[in-house]
């Protein structure tokens, strides 16, 4: 690709982003940080788990990226008695006219473009890995039949901090397949005044699409093409072995509370999150600063604390935060 070329089509894509940030702007305060990866995540043909108390929006986010881009939108509360079958669908016994019996497949609510899994973890684990084939494979198993989803196939879960009451832990295998976990914060005393003004005066702003699935597909496409030199993968790879507390390039803090190290997803997640994120910023090429700002939503979920670190609440941004800064960086050529 020329540069000319190159330039404009990042000046494009940048484009179309601003447009659809601004556009989930004008339901959701504040909250860029959230914003970007949720819209990172569904370029790079990931999941986003979001974690933070109730109430702060996540439900709504969803929605509106949904209008936004003009896709079907689907939701699924996850409560303890939920089954796999009201996800995923289930082979019903249907009737004709002349009274013939025979079994129809009768889609659930996975079968949309963004779904979101609210609260996913107020269900037991059965009825948890019930999205694993969809995240995964994008398609449906049922009765033996495999269902294909639509693309751009999209899934937003939420959940609520471990230590609330009812909760059931995501296993290792299912979180695995987010692409990123992003914790929510609360809003300040200012966003709060504007979250006030938009939600008691009656004046509820309504969300334009200002893209298409086509341009979501489009997008995909354009970051597969995104070069990114050797020497800035290999420092990639670094800092996700360095998450194995058995491996060399694992840190102190790593070996004492570190259990279980990322998967390779894990160093999978920090290159394609690391493309977006330098077309974001008027870039063709991934940096090392592009793959710094991937590590922790890509890592934080992949690095599974011990006893100790748990005993102790420790947080995995700060064992992050200390392997990035003891991890030298690969040097060109």
């Amino acid at each position: 690709m020329a540069e000319r070329d190159i330039q404009a089509t990042v000046q494009e894509f940048q484009t179309k982003i601003g447009k659809l940030r601004d556009e989930i702007g004008h339901m959701i305060v504040g909250q860029r940080a959230i914003i970007d990866g949720v819209i990172l995540c569904l370029l790079a043909d990931g999941q986003v788990l979001l974690e933070g108390v109730p109430g702060l929006g996540k439900t709504m986010l969803v929605r509106t990226l949904a209008q936004a881009i003009d896709c079907q939108f689907g939701r699924v509360q996850f409560t303890p008695d939920l089954m796999p079958s009201d996800i995923v669908g289930t082979n019903m016994i249907a009737e004709d006219e002349h009274g013939n019996k025979s079994f129809q497949f009768q889609k659930g609510p996975v079968f949309t473009n963004i779904l979101l899994a609210d609260e996913i973890n107020r269900a037991t684990p059965k009825t948890q890995s019930a999205l694993l084939e969809a995240m995964q494979e994008k398609s449906v198993t049922v009765g033996g039949t495999t269902y294909k989803l639509e693309a751009p196939f999209f899934v937003m879960a939420t959940q609520n901090p471990l230590e609330m009451e009812g909760t059931y832990p995501l296993p290792e295998a299912q979180l695995d397949r987010f692409l990123f976990k992003l914790n929510v914060p609360f809003p300040t005393k200012d966003e709060l005044h504007q979250i006030l003004n938009r939600t008691t005066s009656g004046k509820t702003p309504k969300v334009q699409a200002v893209m298409s699935k086509e341009d979501i597909i489009s997008l995909r496409a354009l970051v597969s093409e995104i070069p990114i030199a050797a020497h800035v993968q290999d420092y990639a790879l670094k800092i996700m072995l360095g998450t194995h507390p058995e491996l060399d390039g694992a840190t102190k803090l790593v070996k004492q509370y570190v259990r279980f190290g990322s998967s390779p997803r894990g160093a999978q997640a920090i290159i394609k999150a690391a493309k977006i994120h330098a077309i974001f910023e008027g870039r063709f090429s991934v940096s090392n600063d592009d793959i710094r700002f991937a590590a922790y939503p890509a890592l934080r979920h992949r690095t599974i604390l011990n006893f100790e670190g748990e005993a102790e609440n420790v947080s995995t941004d700060e064992i992050i935060k200390d392997l990035i800064s003891q991890t030298k960086e690969t040097k060109a050529g």
